[in-house]
């Protein structure tokens, strides 16, 4: 399935999106490899916590270590220490056999623990002491073992909530809370929609085994109006929904998405105007110059840098579309040759 990363000829995942978030993302990414902290990853569900994760380990010097993924929602009871510390022979009925648990699992390199805010409080403690004390305590032993891992957490939960209500850990959280890396929803970086849809549609080609697709301009405004709740996952659902369902021999249109995708496009196009509800203060407001230099900007991305069919789309004659390019510096979204 495509994802907002895009593996190269190395096969290492790499960010998709040129917008100011991801650019920072990218930044504190790189800074985030050159420590061995414990990281709190936040950001709501398919915003790529997990890839973020897995590029922070490949920046580190832990990258030809293993990087071990656990989803904590499976962790419970009897069942975390077990999986997550490992267990000796005979621990508890059933245990037929020795294991070495996530934790050693990971030795030497990263632990990912997700959805770290769904643990029990009686688990929460005994992950506290093994990340202070580097050492976990297999069911059924009477020492610990050692472990040389960096943890990095995540969770699109409110942590610091939690704690106010007594659902999370006062010191596990900060623990974990050492260098928090908080990451966009993608409708607060829809000028990366248009990458990301490119990417999707390559991938999707070659999974299908069929020339990659194109996308009308129809679409593509579809998909900017969304506010995609799923995020790039979603997004990338829909792409694939819009692929499996259109024909084979056309670009993927307006028809072809799925039907919330479709609606959101009608409700914002209705009058013209964003809905009042998105903006908290006059803070979030933007003069009229920011806002025609940003939908120009977005115009161009979005269209490939042809500025026939930009003017076209923002109904503007195309002479005065090009004095409004040079007026915002964005030349170098343009294709001279279109």
């Amino acid at each position: 399935m495509p994802t907002h990363f895009s593996r190269g000829t190395s096969d290492r995942p790499c960010l998709i999106g040129d917008s100011a978030p991801m650019k920072r993302v990218g930044g504190q990414i790189a800074a985030l490899g050159r420590r061995h902290c414990t990281v709190l990853l936040q950001g709501e569900s398919g915003t790529g916590k997990e890839l973020v994760a897995r590029l922070i380990h490949l920046e580190s010097n832990r990258s030809g270590k293993p990087f071990v993924p656990v989803d904590c929602t499976a962790l419970r009871d009897t069942l975390f220490e077990s999986q997550l510390f490992g267990h000796n022979r005979g621990a508890f009925t059933g245990a037929d056999r020795s294991t070495v648990g996530f934790f050693r699992a990971a030795e030497g390199g990263t632990l990912f623990l997700d959805e770290i805010g769904e643990l029990p409080l009686p688990s929460q403690a005994k992950l506290l002491r093994s990340i202070q004390e580097g050492v976990v305590v297999p069911l059924g032993a009477v020492s610990g073992v050692s472990v040389n891992v960096r943890v990095i957490v995540a969770t699109h939960r409110d942590l610091s909530t939690m704690v106010q209500r007594g659902e999370f850990r006062q010191d596990l959280y900060y623990r974990l809370n050492v260098a928090c890396l908080r990451l966009p929803a993608l409708r607060d970086r829809r000028d990366d929609i248009p990458s990301l849809v490119q990417r999707a549609l390559d991938e999707l080609a070659a999974v299908y085994e069929e020339t990659p697709r194109t996308i009308s301009d129809a679409a593509l405004h579809a998909l900017l109006a969304h506010d995609w709740p799923g995020n790039v996952r979603e997004l990338m659902n829909a792409i694939e929904h819009a692929l499996v369902f259109s024909d084979a021999d056309a670009a993927i249109d307006l028809q072809d998405l799925p039907d919330e995708v479709r609606a959101a496009s009608r409700h914002k196009s209705h009058d013209g105007f964003q809905d009042a509800n998105e903006y908290s203060n006059p803070h979030d407001l933007v003069t009229l110059a920011t806002s025609e230099r940003n939908l120009i900007a977005a115009a161009l991305k979005l269209l490939h840098g042809n500025q026939s069919r930009v003017a076209q789309v923002l109904d503007v004659e195309r002479h005065r579309l090009h004095r409004r390019i040079v007026h915002h510096g964005l030349t170098g979204l343009v294709n001279n040759r279109r």
